[in-house]
Order: structure tokens, then C-alpha cells, then sequence
């Protein structure tokens, strides 16, 4: 066994490429290793990317079937449209995984080594027989789809987001179980390539964590479209019979038997977490994940972890910013960064886009009593009507001090727009600093800045002053 590494990082997805990198390029000896056959992690081959492309593909196709709202007169979709979208899904990820080209990575002189792997000890990791030393280590090995225990359910087959994006045929109809982001996502793509689908959600809304009036917008979006949804259900039991695979939902109306081609979980994540040797290293973790303190470190104290492994979000924008606070923390002792989840933003795919930052107006009330809540529609932006996106709308929640504390969109690029509240948030500023900002006209941004002008129109146009206003004006 050659001399110990500096540092040694598992799992060469977002996170672990982020440290792998940095400690790099501030000189430390570095070690990767990662189990799959190439760089990126989920993010590049089973999330982000490849969904994305086809959240893309599936929107032409939605603006080429409204053509005629366009005058452009009636344009006829495309009869086969799901084999080349995913053919172009993985030209995509081809392409943008030359970003994570192990050669890069070699080149910043960083050793990668293949396979699965475990400690054998606090200070060894086991890839393939060959034993690799290390002063530090890193576990960045990300998480799996869950699977919920429902009878029947392996037995009879489904698909994950891994495996439906390995389809090679349009199944006819589909089930997904789960109504959160990415079961949200798959909708609406493979609805929109020619699937038909029922959503089977067990809370009361379809994305039960956003602020209720976004879910509730997006649910008559969602119908409008002809999306079909079950929420307040929950999958009982599943059979396979002949081609079909046959699901018993309960819900509020009792038992109800439905019948699809294909099944997808989308139920949520569970942590990679088995077969590191993680007892070994002194690590302690349980199905939810390794357990760490603010400063990302493990219960070993030459060991760190970030992204999915960890929690609390499972971004990859968290790995990316979790790996980053490792970086400093494992490479120089007098660094104690913490990690601050106090603005975080977080995006849902759909068609419009729903995005977030901060409290919903649930939980700023309960929290923070009294609070201002003002909304703006997207139809009374002209940007919006220009494009033909005007469903949606602005939401935002300030405190007494009018510092926001809650941003909440529906509406086109809401994924973008929704930066100038993160920076808001980040910086403390006032909802008056939005309303005072010059914006671009004619730009989406137009509604950032008039969400927030309500809170000027509520005071300059109501109550007391504009009987001050128009009595100084004749005076």
C-alpha cells in the first residue's frame, strides 16, 4: 500500500467533484473513487440532466399542439415523438458529461479508482482488492429511489426515475405513485409524449410541501391539461394480469381498481449507506443518513460527508454547496465553517415551473405571527402574456420589519426569477429594495418588481394618506 492520500473522496457525483476538485487545486493529494463506470452521479445520468432535456422536449411539443394561439396557423405534432426525444435525452447527457471527463479530473492530478468499495479500517478504503490510505476522508455517495412496502408491487415490476429513462417504447398508460417533484416531472413529460397517466398522491394536495395555493394552482393547471390525479389515495395492493399491472387504491371514496402498462415510484430517496464498512470507520448513520454536526463532520473525526448522504435537501445544488464547506473544514484545522440552511432555494420542473425560497405562508404565520402577504398574477405581466404563459403567479411573505421571509412562484421561468429573492434573503433586505430596483421592461422580472410594489399600493392608496395626498396637493 503506497503512501496515504490526503484526502480520499467516495462517490464522484455533484458533491464529491466539487471537493475532489478544490482540494486539488489547493495542492492536496487526492483520491476518487466512485463504484459507477463514469463521473456526474445521479445528477447527470438519472436526474437533473436527462429529465430537464425532456421537460424541454415535451414543451415544444406542447407550443408546436398551440400553434394557432400563435398565428401560426395549425402546425400537426409529430405522430412518433417519444423515441426521439429520448434519443436526444441522451445525447444530451453524453455532452454535458464531458464536463465530468475523468481526464479532467486526472489532469488537476487527481487519482481515480473504479469499483465498490468499503473501509477495512478507520484509515483504509477497499476498491476492487486494492487498498487505498488516507489521512481524510469524504463520503459523498448520494441516494437511490425509494421503494414503499406495498404488496405485490416487486412482484408485479415498476420503474424508477432510473429505469424509465431507459425506455425504449411509449407504454400506453402509466401509474406513478408519488405526487412530489419528480413524480410531477414524469407526468407531464410522458403525458405530453402520448401517455396517459394517473398520479396516485397519499396527502390532500400534489406537492404537499409547497405553499397550498401553488399546489392548488398547479392541480388546476395540471387538470386543464388533462393530467388525471389522485390525492388523499394511497396504493393497497398491486397484481400483474396478463399485460396490465392492476393497482387497488384506497382513498376517500374507498377501493378503486385501476389498471396501467407501466408503474413509477417516485416516493423519495434513501441514502446509500450500506455496504461502505461505515462500523469500521467509526461512522455513525442510520436510514436516513450519516450523522454529522454544522460543520459537516462525521462521528469519526477524519471523516466528512455531504449531498444526499447527509440531508436535509436533496439537491444537487446542496451537494454542491455542502462540498464546498468540506473542502475547507477537511484541508485546514483552523476552519470551522457551518453550514446555513436558512435561504434555500428549491425548483419543480413542471410546465409552468414551481419555485421556492424560504417559509410557506403556513408556517411563517405560525412562526412569525403577524406576517405580509402580497400576490401578483403572471396574466398582468406583459411578458407573460406576449409568450402566451400567463398562468401563475408571484407569492411573498414579509415579516412586521418587511424583510422577506417566504418566495413562492408558479409561472414561467420561475426557477430563474426566483434568484432575486434568494439574494434578497441572503442580504436581509427589505421587499421595498425589489420594489425600488429598476427592472427591464419587457421582462418576467417586471412581475418581481410589481409583487413587491403592493406593498406601496397598499399603503400609499389606502387608508389615511391618500386624503393627506390630495388634500397637500390643493393646498
Amino acid at each position: 500500500m503506497s503512501d496515504p492520500f490526503d484526502i480520499v473522496i467516495i462517490g464522484g457525483g455533484a458533491g464529491g467533484l466539487v471537493v475532489a476538485s478544490g482540494a486539488a487545486q489547493f495542492g492536496a493529494r487526492v483520491a476518487l473513487v466512485e463504484k459507477e463506470r463514469g463521473l456526474g452521479g445521479d445528477c447527470l445520468y438519472y436526474g437533473c440532466v436527462p429529465t430537464k432535456t425532456l421537460v424541454h422536449s415535451a414543451r415544444v411539443l406542447s407550443l408546436i399542439r398551440r400553434s394557432e394561439e400563435f398565428g401560426l396557423g395549425r402546425m400537426v405534432p409529430p405522430e412518433e415523438s417519444f423515441t426521439g426525444a429520448m434519443e436526444r435525452m441522451r445525447r444530451m447527457v453524453a455532452r454535458i458529461g464531458e464536463h465530468d471527463d475523468p481526464k479532467r479530473f486526472e489532469a488537476m492530478g487527481i487519482r481515480l479508482f473504479f469499483g465498490e468499495g468499503r473501509f477495512v479500517d478507520p484509515k483504509t478504503f477497499e476498491v476492487a482488492g486494492r487498498r487505498i490510505a488516507g489521512r481524510r476522508f469524504v463520503l459523498a455517495t448520494g441516494s437511490r429511489p425509494g421503494v414503499p412496502p406495498i404488496p405485490g408491487l416487486i412482484e408485479a415490476g415498476f420503474l424508477t426515475n432510473v429505469t424509465a429513462l431507459a425506455l425504449k417504447q411509449r407504454p400506453e398508460a402509466m401509474a406513478i405513485i408519488g405526487g412530489g417533484p419528480v413524480g410531477l416531472e414524469f407526468a407531464q413529460i410522458f403525458h405530453r409524449l402520448g401517455v396517459r397517466i394517473t398520479v396516485i398522491e397519499k396527502a390532500d394536495h400534489l406537492l404537499p410541501n409547497e405553499d397550498q395555493e401553488i399546489s392548488e394552482a398547479l392541480e388546476a393547471i395540471f387538470r386543464k391539461e388533462g393530467i388525471d390525479f389522485l390525492t388523499g389515495a394511497s396504493v393497497q395492493e398491486v397484481r400483474r394480469e396478463g399485460n396490465q399491472k392492476v393497482l387497488l387504491v384506497g382513498g376517500k371514496e374507498g377501493i378503486r381498481k385501476m389498471a396501467a402498462e407501466e408503474i413509477l415510484v417516485a416516493v423519495g430517496r434513501a441514502p446509500n449507506v450500506e455496504g461502505l464498512g461505515l462500523d469500521a470507520a467509526g461512522v455513525v448513520y442510520d436510514r436516513q443518513g450519516v450523522k454529522v454536526d454544522a460543520t459537516l463532520r462525521t462521528t469519526a473525526r477524519h471523516i466528512w460527508a455531504c449531498g444526499d448522504l447527509v440531508g436535509p435537501y436533496q439537491f444537487t445544488h446542496m451537494a454542491e454547496y455542502q462540498g464546498g464547506i468540506v473542502v475547507s473544514n477537511a484541508l485546514f484545522p483552523f476552519v470551522r465553517r457551518k453550514v446555513d440552511y436558512r435561504v434555500v432555494p428549491r425548483v419543480t420542473f413542471t410546465d409552468p415551473e414551481v419555485a421556492r425560497v424560504g417559509l410557506t405562508e403556513a408556517e411563517a404565520r405560525e412562526k412569525a405571527g403577524l406576517v405580509h402577504v402580497y400576490r401578483f398574477p403572471f396574466k398582468q405581466v406583459d411578458r407573460a402574456i406576449i409568450e402566451g404563459e400567463e398562468a401563475g403567479f408571484i407569492k411573498l411573505i414579509a415579516d412586521r420589519r418587511l424583510r422577506i421571509v417566504g418566495a413562492h412562484l408558479i409561472g414561467p421561468s420561475a426557477g430563474d426569477l426566483l434568484h432575486e429573492y434568494v439574494l434578497a434573503m441572503k442580504a436581509d433586505l427589505k421587499i421595498t429594495s425589489l420594489s425600488t430596483t429598476i427592472h427591464v421592461y419587457p421582462t418576467l422580472s417586471q412581475g418581481v418588481k410589481k409583487a413587491a410594489d403592493q406593498y406601496f399600493r397598499e399603503k400609499l392608496f389606502t387608508g389615511w394618506f391618500p386624503k393627506l395626498a390630495r388634500w397637500l396637493i390643493r393646498f
